[in-house]
Parts: C-alpha cells; structure tokens; sequence
C-alpha cells in the first residue's frame, strides 16, 4: 500500500498542483517547482520579493561521452535588487546547488524586470456604498440569526457591491 492513496481520501490541493505543475515547469523552464517554493530560503527574504527563477539553461550536449557542464540560472529581477543579486551571486549559486544536491549551476543570469510579489499587490480601494445599496444589503442579510455570520455576510456583500460600479 505504499505510495497509493486509498479512494475517498482527502488529498490536499497542493499535491495536485505540485503533480500537474512540475513536469510542465520541467520541461519549459528546465527546473522543478520545488525550486521556486523554495526561493525565498534560497535568495533570502530581502532578495526573493524583488526576484524570482525563470529557467535553468542547460548547454546541449552532441554526444553521450560529452563532459558534464554546469547550467545558467536565468533569475528575473528589478530594480536595484539587481545589483544586490549580482553581488551575492556566489552564494546563491552554492545554495541552488545545495538545494539540488550535485554542481547543477555554474552562473547566473540576471533578466531585469517587474517582478510583483502578492505581499507587495496594493489592494484596490473600495468605493463607498450608497445608502440605496447600504439598505438593500442590510434588507438581504437582516434576517439571518446569527449575529456573526450576519456581520461577515454583510462584509462580504459590501466588498462585492462595492467593486461594482454604482
């Protein structure tokens, strides 16, 4: 029985993704998904908002008894963590190598360009309701009992009527 999963089970999202993502990131960018999950332990928290892996670039080899070459990490960065990443170059090549276990990388590439992580996203600014919708929303959720899923009812009917436009 190991490694099946017993029908009726639960199987958390993840592992799904993780199964349908990484044979394509493999195979379009040359790595695997691990790699980018893990980025923000491999660059560090100052480097990963403003940067992300692209792809890993392996040399073509023409034949089989070629020697072994170490790839290119193609990193897309912006702004000044450009120049923060080319100066700890070194050691994010030794981390990505640790990371996957054998002399994968041998240089980085840097790719300057916007790089937006969902903590940096501002959140678009709600519009205030009108008191026709103020009311109309009070009227929808007014006879629901419970005291709090009244109040996140109404939280989420304001958000909602709020990106519409009046």
């Amino acid at each position: 029985m190991a490694g099946k999963r017993p029908f009726g089970n639960p199987v958390p999202v993840s592992d799904l993704a993780t199964e349908i993502l990484d044979p394509v990131l493999r195979k379009r960018a040359g790595m695997s998904i691990g790699l980018v999950q893990s980025w923000e332990e491999i660059a560090g928290p100052r480097l990963a908002g403003r940067s992300r892996p692209e792809k890993i670039q392996w040399p073509r080899r023409m034949h089989e008894g070629d020697p072994f070459e170490p790839a290119v990490l193609v990193i897309a960065c912006e702004g000044m963590a450009a120049l923060h990443l080319q100066h700890e170059t070194g050691e994010i090549i030794n981390r990505v190598n640790a990371f996957l276990g054998f002399n994968a990388i041998g240089r980085i590439r840097i790719v300057q360009k916007p790089v937006l992580s969902q903590k940096l996203r501002p959140k678009p600014a709600a519009r205030p309701l009108n008191d026709a919708e103020k009311s109309k929303l009070s009227r929808t959720v007014g006879k629901i009992e419970d005291d709090g899923l009244r109040a996140s009812l109404e939280r989420l009917g304001a958000t909602i009527l709020s990106q519409r436009k009046p």
